[in-house]
């Protein structure tokens, strides 16, 4: 008998994404429609809606569905916005179904977002501390969406770009995986 990944997306969306505080009907939307199973190797398809990280290429996570559907929600995406998707395949598939024109970045330097302006940009791994570059590259108005982790315990924080200047405040705790590239680099301290 094949795999029910249509019951599996909806038991995802049941069980962890709206019990999380997740509340956007738009968001809960496209984490109905979007295929979690098709960004994963065919190996781990059968975990794509398990309450777990995925691996899909090396040094790349899939994020747990409910810190990604936090995440997103906190960074309050809006149909027609134009963002940015970091090492995020679910995330920018996620962004997509809500009407937004996503950019992804996977390859080559992923400090360097390729464009300006975005109104949205997010990160499914963890990182020691978001890159100037990123928080940079922000429209006015524009949200970052990323975990920092220096530790075990991550905080998923989101960055304004105002007019004022940078804003930030943590969202949540999570612990994922760090970006390849993006761990703390270990020093020497008293």
């Amino acid at each position: 008998m094949p795999f029910d990944f249509a019951a599996a997306r909806s038991n995802m969306v049941d069980g962890q994404v709206r019990t999380s505080d997740v509340t956007d009907l738009k968001l809960i939307e496209a984490f109905r429609n979007v295929a979690r199973e098709t960004l994963c190797p065919p190996e781990k398809a059968a975990f794509a809606y398990a309450d777990v990280e995925i691996a899909y290429a090396p040094g790349r996570w899939l994020m747990r569905p409910r810190e990604v559907a936090k995440l997103l929600q906190a960074l309050d995406p809006q149909p027609g916005g134009r963002a940015l998707a970091i090492a995020a395949p679910y995330a920018a598939a996620v962004l997509q179904a809500m009407g937004l024109t996503v950019e992804q970045l996977e390859d080559g330097d992923l400090r360097a977002p390729p464009g300006r302006d975005y109104d949205i940009i997010v990160c499914e791994s963890a990182v020691e501390r978001a890159p100037e570059a990123w928080i940079s590259a922000l429209a006015p108005g524009g949200r970052l969406g990323v975990v920092e982790r220096r530790g075990p315990v991550g905080k998923a924080r989101l960055y304004l770009q105002s007019e004022q200047g940078v804003a930030a405040r943590e969202v949540f705790d999570a612990s994922p995986h760090y970006l390849a590239g993006f761990e703390p680099q270990p020093g020497f301290a008293f």
